[in-house]
């Protein structure tokens, strides 16, 4: 890369600059694909209606057309890159990228193969700090200006919150689906808060210089045991999903930043994990049209920019045992042509085990542009697989009219998402860490995170009214249970989280591991023991819970994840359930076991032989 800064690479520095500044304020995004656009929305914190920016400059069809094969086939990929930093990675991070790249930096990754985006991952070193991340951005998109045809990167991030976040505290951390699910219950139905939430989270992924988030989950979770998908869905009632979907899509897309309805054609009773198998789909066309589609109906309606395809295997929809990734009916036949999709389809990430049974690596990419696809996601094999595409051109298998199709989508994308818009105002210039400052963490932000947060915790069960514990006696309290790692590693342990918050609030807890759990739980109060997807039949954390009912001592059960856990253990004196062990939600089922805030949510999924579904009780 030159060392003198030439005017692409200023212009460029500047269009970052100035589009996490409106990341920070919500501002400066482009219009979404629904005519009317989404109605302006309530001042609160993180959810003020944007401004509309000026039209883009660019004319997507004139810049293909001078671009070459490869700088257009660049375009269609996505792919991780290892470090913290675009040109000076860590060591080991630069000979990640050597082994699997070739190039040294994230920098020289983006030069080699002209991509059209990188994805973000914590355990590529992408994302230490919100500051760190903004530098990153930046430094991508230097090297983007400086490299082929200068096309501003698409920078992208797995940031669902809740069970999946990619980018942790300071960041604010915002209840995942299925807990903004069991709100909008207890709400009669209300979307508002999941919209706010989306757009809190697309204001801070924006001030980061992150543009497209894979987010929100459209899956209909029907099956307790799946194994991929359970809370990262909003609940089982399709047209509540669908409803939900649609608030966040235009939470997001309110903020500037892409959103994704994903995994199409749904991923939500499935018995196996894409990331390790083939998942099949048993549902017929009727149960397809009824429980999995009107979700994405829904996400096409309310102008979504991105879908994400399924490695699952859809017989009723495609009987040749390709994955719905690789399957013309399925992507061209029903999200194109069904359901009207104009949008960008996305691949999930091609280096799972899901896509990858049936044909190799070499062939995976272009099949899945034969079936509609339009960006290719983290591929095992960057370089064979970009050589695969071009060879398929070359071969006539592919044509370069059908690489265009799919760049050009890509291009309107980036240009209604601001990537290019700010590269036109040239005269600003805003350091990326002021933007971050601004927008990312501050109080009116966690704020809110913590209120929404205080209407998703369900109380289910609570036969002795052992529940709300008054602070002002000073209980004595014991927390024990699992303490699963956090979603981005930057916070937790669950037990501790909790046992803080009560203490807070003025009991008097003491967070205990569960080896030691049994032997102190006489003399306390209650015992709070959380609990984390419990398997069918014997195991760890039903032994725990039958000794510790065995004391005496009453039993408050915390589902820190899946809410069907009570169905597989002992009736205890009080359930609840908070669908994420993150602490904003461990903080606010403190907050309602106290009776600081009272329990409001209500289940968005039944749990089988116990409770139904929208089952929630209230205090008094």
């Amino acid at each position: 890369m030159p060392n003198h800064a030439s005017r692409r690479t200023l212009l460029t520095v500047a269009a970052v600059a100035a589009v996490t500044a409106a990341g920070a304020a919500s501002a400066a995004v482009g219009p979404a694909r629904n005519p009317g656009g989404p109605a302006p929305d309530d001042p609160r914190p993180g959810d003020r209606a944007p401004r509309r920016s000026p039209a883009p400059r660019i004319r997507p069809r004139e810049t293909m057309a001078r671009m070459s094969l490869a700088e257009l086939v660049g375009q269609l990929f996505v792919s991780r890159a290892y470090g913290h930093a675009a040109t000076g990675p860590d060591p080991e991070d630069a000979a990640l990228n050597q082994q699997k790249f070739g190039v040294r930096t994230p920098a020289e990754l983006v030069a080699r193969y002209h991509l059209g985006g990188i994805v973000y991952f914590g355990w590529a070193h992408n994302t230490r700090s919100p500051r760190q991340i903004a530098e990153l951005s930046a430094g991508l998109q230097r090297a983007a200006a400086d490299s082929g045809a200068g096309i501003p990167l698409l920078l992208s991030v797995d940031q669902e919150h809740g069970a999946v976040a990619r980018v942790g505290s300071p960041a604010t951390l915002l209840p995942g689906a299925m807990a903004l699910g069991a709100l909008a219950l207890g709400t009669g139905g209300s979307t508002a808060e999941a919209r706010r939430a989306a757009r809190i989270a697309g204001a801070e992924l924006a001030a980061m210089g992150i543009r497209h988030n894979y987010a929100p989950v459209a899956d209909v979770n029907v099956d307790p045991a799946n194994p991929v998908i359970g809370v990262r869905s909003f609940g089982s009632d399709p047209h509540a999903v669908a409803a939900l979907v649609s608030a966040q899509i235009r939470g997001y897309q309110g903020a500037g930043v892409a959103a994704t309805a994903k995994h199409f054609p749904g991923h939500g009773d499935t018995g196996t994990d894409s990331h390790v198998g083939l998942p099949l789909m048993t549902h017929t066309r009727a149960q397809w049209e009824e429980l999995d589609e009107p979700p994405f109906r829904a996400a096409v309606e309310a102008g979504v920019d991105v879908v994400m395809t399924a490695h699952i295997v859809f017989p009723a929809l495609d009987p040749s045992g390709d994955p719905a990734t690789l399957s013309r009916p399925i992507v061209t036949g029903i999200l194109r042509e069904r359901l009207g999709f104009r949008g960008v389809v996305v691949t999930d990430a091609l280096d799972m085990a899901g896509v990858r049974q049936k044909y190799g690596d070499d062939r995976v990419p272009v099949l899945a542009l034969k079936a509609g696809c339009d960006q290719l996601l983290n591929p095992p094999d960057l370089g064979l697989a970009v050589r695969s595409v071009l060879a398929a051109v070359e071969s006539g298998e592919l044509t370069r009219a059908r690489i265009e199709e799919s760049v050009l989508r890509i291009l309107e994308l980036k240009a209604r998402r601001g990537v290019f818009d700010a590269a036109a105002r040239d005269g600003e210039a805003f350091r990326a860490t002021d933007a971050v400052d601004a927008a990312v963490g501050i109080p009116a932000h966690l704020a809110a995170a913590g209120e929404i947060a205080d209407r998703t915790t369900t109380l289910l069960a609570n036969p002795v009214k052992l529940l709300p514990l008054d602070p002002a006696d000073r209980p004595l309290l014991l927390v024990t249970g699992t303490d699963p790692v956090s979603p981005t590693g930057t916070t937790g342990p669950p037990t501790a989280v909790l046992a803080r918050e009560l203490s807070a609030l003025g009991c008097r807890a003491t967070a205990l591991p569960p080896a030691r759990a049994v032997a102190a739980a006489p003399g306390n109060a209650a015992v709070l023991v959380c609990t984390y997807n419990v398997p069918e039949g014997e195991s760890p954390q039903r032994d725990l819970v039958t000794e510790l009912l065995a004391t005496g001592v009453p039993v408050v059960l915390v589902a820190i994840r899946n809410p069907y856990d009570p169905a597989r253990l002992p009736a205890c004196a009080a359930e609840l359930a908070t669908y994420t062990w993150t602490d904003v939600e461990l903080r606010a089922a403190a907050r309602v076991v106290t009776g600081t805030v009272r329990p409001a949510g209500r289940l968005p999924v039944p749990v089988p032989g116990r409770y139904p579904l929208g089952h929630g009780l209230a205090y008094g």
